[in-house]
């Protein structure tokens, strides 16, 4: 392998870097660019003007390029579905990013990821095939979810969307962020300073994965020039792993791979459900009085927080009335949450219309607009509520083995 020196270009203020690394005899040209750089976008549709090259690589997975193509795909969202299938919570960091992207691109009057536009329009210009090198989003993010407990990962996930939905203004650290890196890196940077937990599935791990995907480029098609647009902060790891010797193949395959969940986490919710049915019990057997005011406990707590929530999510009173009810039942079931109940409940008490659905990402830009949308209110109702009949059953569960003791 051989690598050619870089050449920097003034990129407003950013450079942006070239890199030619040799593989098997098939050049692969680097270019590093900046996210929200015009003068980026520009460079990549001179490069590709040039007629060099035989195929673009860019830094976007399948679903990352299907976002990019058809953003308006959120039209086509089935809420109940999302519920049913536990995805709202995904649902609702995707949304909280694709805001981050629009604001950033207001007030920058550039939307992040125009080189990737540029390339991807460029090469259907000049009819070369387009490799899609990152790995699939949501694998990293299970990845990463993985090397947390689930402590760390609801930290994470309550940081990151907060982080996301409360900021109307983009900081001055996050552009410069941006220049170097990508959304999905800018978006944990905070989080993943000096934690390798983080840093390796996000970061490390991409690097890895997207060089074994230009060298399994490079092996099927020997000689194609291959120009690979990706993050200048990606340079250098995947300069380096474009030299590795193992088979890209089996990289990929170790790479795509979602560590196996551990199955003791699973019998909590049924362990905490035992132990709340063995105090109603020991309170019954004990004194009939004694029972019915740990059951008094048990709804007043669990349901009076899942309504709670519910309220701050300005759900429907009838949803907020829901949520009271259903929550102490669902809490005793851990196959049905509370969040899904009230969902259901409130997508049927304020049926989101179809401007609901076309203004999303123009509404999540901005923190009032998540309660004024029903699509997103309707998962701020779901996501309240869980949290509200999560946060209810440890501590009805903490008061009726407190007053048991007594």
């Amino acid at each position: 392998m051989s690598v050619g020196e870089d050449a920097a270009a003034a990129a407003e203020g950013t450079p942006a870097l070239i890199r030619t690394v040799t593989v098997d005899g098939t050049p692969i040209t680097l270019l590093g660019t900046a996210h929200v750089s015009r003068s980026s976008a520009e460079q990549v549709a001179a490069e590709l003007d040039s007629k060099a090259y035989q195929a673009v690589a860019i830094e976007l997975c399948p679903s990352r390029f299907d976002a990019l193509n058809n953003p308006e795909r959120l039209a086509e969202l089935d809420l109940m579905q999302v519920v049913r299938q536990g995805k709202a919570s995904m649902v609702m960091a995707n949304l909280a990013m694709a805001a981050y992207q629009q604001r950033l691109g207001e007030q920058l009057d550039i939307e992040p990821g125009a080189e990737m536009r540029m390339a991807v329009g460029q090469a259907r210009k000049h009819d070369l095939p387009v490799l899609l090198i990152d790995r699939e989003i949501g694998v990293t993010l299970k990845r990463t979810a993985s090397n947390l407990n689930w402590w760390q990962r609801a930290v994470l996930f309550s940081g990151l969307v907060t982080s996301l939905i409360s900021r109307e203004e983009v900081s001055e650290e996050d552009i410069e962020h941006l220049k170097e890196g990508d959304v999905l890196e800018t978006t944990f940077a905070e989080f993943a300073h000096d934690r390798q937990d983080l840093y390796q599935p996000l970061i490390a791990e991409r690097d890895r994965y997207m060089a074994a995907k230009l060298r399994d480029a490079a092996a099927h098609h020997p000689g194609r020039p291959v120009l690979a647009v990706v993050g200048a902060g990606h340079l250098d790891g995947i300069s380096r792993h474009l030299g590795d010797s193992d088979d890209p193949a089996a990289t990929l395959q170790e790479l795509e791979q979602i560590p196996a969940k551990a199955r003791w986490p699973r019998l909590i919710p049924w362990l905490i459900v035992a132990l709340v049915l063995t105090g109603f019990y020991i309170g019954f057997t004990r004194n009939p009085e004694l029972g019915w005011q740990l059951v008094r406990d048990w709804v007043l707590i669990n349901g009076g927080l899942s309504a709670l929530g519910a309220l701050i999510a300005a759900a429907h009173p009838l949803t907020i009335l829901t949520a009271f009810v259903a929550a102490p039942v669902t809490s005793l079931n851990p196959t049905v949450g509370a969040g899904m109940v009230t969902a259901a409940a409130e997508l049927w008490l304020r049926k989101p219309r179809v401007g609901d659905f076309s203004k999303l990402r123009h509404d999540t830009t901005q923190l009032r607009g998540w309660w004024r949308n029903r699509v997103s209110r309707t998962l701020l109702v779901f996501l309240f509520s869980t949290l509200g009949s999560a946060l209810g059953t440890y501590l009805a569960g903490f008061l009726i083995y407190d007053r048991l003791s007594a």
